[in-house]
């Protein structure tokens, strides 16, 4: 195995071996058609049927209620996934089934009809499962042994997620908001399969390395195994323990599937009734059910945790009420693609004359072409390394890239020839996207200089950043009525509003799981990165049922009590985190 690594390190890109790069584009596929169909879900579920653009026409909540429910599910098959590809398949045939699953969920989205709605959404979420943790996994075991190259390899990567996320979202956007729903749902299909393609024929370039399940020793040194091996025999899972494992992820499994603010009876689509399981009845099942879920969970988090020496409890408590900060700050961030997507389709004026539009299209041009061609630059160097070695990968990656081109300048070309301008509500979404790209390199620097905040720190400047994002929201929206469906406020408390959330992101989403695995002792670092991304999933269903109180509240009170939420909760819990910053650090001992 040592083999391929060197083998794969002869030829590098930018410092790096080329098949990271080849992931990076298999990455960025993988979520150009994820955010470009993410983004779209609750516009075309929303949208009214007698429009230019007919959607099914939900009920807002409804909507987000669905759209919480896929993303949570999506932190969750990836553990299955992954299991199956440690014990069974490998990293690289759990990529190319995970890919092909995907290409399916987006064609049977493109079809727009009820059940393909539903089986799609279902094959983008166990088609995720297999992709989602295998990725990482390969690029893991290609750098092992060069430790140091990790953290550039692993920022490269994420490059490629952001980039993936920024193009589909604006392509896919674009298409669907002006040619038809189809057209977006289809595009992200079409750049999975390519993703795939890629993929599969570059699958050489990595010999052996993801191809079938590592042995222990294969994986650590043999005094890495041997520290593991004293912690096991410490602290051992028991029969006792699986038991409540599996009683909790039941309970887990039917909250997930439960909305309990959901009162749904059933839902028309046109001539099409389809009844959901959301009686008065089977709520108050689930919710028992959850609540006594919960307490068994408590139960094997304390008697596991009771287990090891006071310095470890300590530092899995930290752990522990860093993810409960984890919750709230996804139940809150993941608004963006919901709530804050229908505020800029229905609350925003979107419609530039004048010198504004001329200065939108100059700005919405650099915005587009520059990271695509950077990126290109990136592609071309690939290609005079690996040409002579996978070139029919290439060829598929070329070709991609000459599509994604294409309708770039399709694009720009209709943009221009409009004498005004209207900005499709799914570009706004990209916001996000562009932000990190242009960001995180600042705060990277931050995290390495003397000034480099405690952990408590970072996540209460990140919950504060992301409450005063919804506070410009409240601002912006004070003068909206009671109840009003529409309104046409300034875009740039939107902008202004992602690039507060994102900064805000930058603080909290990347430092979590670092913090997660210096922490936890290494027998228990599997059970606990499971539970971390329950935790992501607990909050994206949130963020799904609190996002479907929109109308309640602006009926009730108004769109800005509505943020004030939000703002009030990130901020409160920031000065928490701030307030609790001495006595986790002492519960951490030592680790920063």
């Amino acid at each position: 195995m040592n083999t391929d690594i060197e083998n794969l390190f002869k030829d590098k890109v930018l410092g790096h071996p080329a098949g990271l790069f080849v992931l990076f584009f298999t990455e960025m596929w993988e979520r150009f058609s994820f955010y470009g169909m993410r983004v779209l879900l609750v516009l075309f579920l929303t949208a009214p049927i007698l429009d230019s653009n007919p959607g099914w026409e939900w009920p807002r909540e409804h909507a987000l209620a669905l759209i919480g429910t896929y993303a949570s599910l999506l932190y969750l098959t990836p553990i299955l996934g992954g299991y199956v590809a440690d014990k069974l398949i490998g990293y690289k045939k759990a990529i190319i089934i995970g890919c092909a699953v995907m290409t399916l969920g987006h064609a049977c989205m493109a079809l727009e009809t009820v059940w393909s709605l539903y089986a799609g959404l279902a094959l983008l979420v166990i088609g995720t499962g297999f992709f989602k943790p295998n990725i990482t996994s390969v690029i893991s075991e290609m750098y092992r042994g060069k430790e140091s190259k990790k953290d550039g390899a692993y920022t490269i990567f994420y490059m490629g997620v952001n980039a993936g996320a920024f193009f589909g979202m604006m392509l896919c956007g674009y298409l669907a908001e002006n040619y038809g729903w189809a057209w977006g749902f289809g595009l992200a299909g079409i750049f999975m399969f390519f993703g795939m393609l890629q993929f599969w024929l570059a699958g050489s370039l990595f010999g052996k390395i993801g191809d079938k399940p590592l042995k222990a020793s294969e994986v650590f040194d043999p005094s890495e195994i041997q520290e593991q091996e004293i912690e096991e025999k410490l602290n051992p899972f028991t029969k006792f323990d699986y038991v409540l494992i599996i009683l909790s992820s039941l309970g887990g499994l039917m909250y997930l599937f439960n909305d309990p603010l959901s009162k749904i009876e059933n839902i028309n689509f046109l001539d099409f009734t389809l009844q959901l399981p959301f009686s008065e009845d089977v709520l108050d099942g689930s919710i028992v059910t959850v609540l006594l879920a919960l307490f068994i969970f408590l139960i094997l988090i304390i008697s596991r945790t009771l287990r090891y020496t006071r310095l470890v409890r300590n530092r899995i408590f930290a752990v522990s009420i860093f993810g409960i900060f984890t919750v709230i700050f996804f139940a809150t961030f993941e608004q963006n693609l919901g709530t804050m997507t229908i505020f800029a389709r229905d609350y925003t004026d979107r419609t530039l004359t004048g010198s504004a539009s001329l200065i939108f299209k100059i700005v919405d041009a650099l915005l587009t072409t520059v990271p695509m061609m950077i990126i290109t630059w990136v592609l071309y160097l690939l290609f005079k390394k690996t040409y002579s070695r996978i070139p029919f990968s290439n060829i598929f990656l070329g070709i991609a890239f000459i599509g994604i081109w294409g309708l770039l300048i399709f694009r720009l070309y209709e943009k221009f020839a409009q004498e005004g301008n209207e900005v499709e509500a799914s570009w706004f979404a990209i916001l996000n996207s562009f932000f990190i790209i242009t960001l995180a390199p600042l705060f990277s620097r931050w995290w390495e200089s003397k000034y480099n905040p405690s952990a408590a720190h970072k996540y209460g400047i990140g919950l504060i950043l992301q409450g005063l994002g919804f506070a410009v929201l409240v601002f912006g929206t004070l003068s909206i009525p009671q109840g009003a469906a529409t309104a046409s406020v300034s875009m740039i408390y939107l902008i202004l509003a992602y690039l507060l959330i994102t900064m805000g992101e930058l603080c909290v989403s990347p430092v979590g799981l670092s913090y997660l695995s210096k922490l936890v002792p290494p027998r228990m670092i599997g059970f606990m990165f499971g539970i971390w991304y329950l935790a992501i999933a607990i909050g994206q269903k949130l963020a799904g049922t609190l996002g479907g109180m929109i109308d309640e509240i602006t009926a009730t009170y108004s769109l800005s009590s509505f943020f004030l939420i939000f703002t009030i909760l990130c901020i409160a819990l920031g000065g928490i985190s701030i307030v609790l910053n001495r006595p986790l650090k002492r519960m951490m001992h030592g680790i920063r």
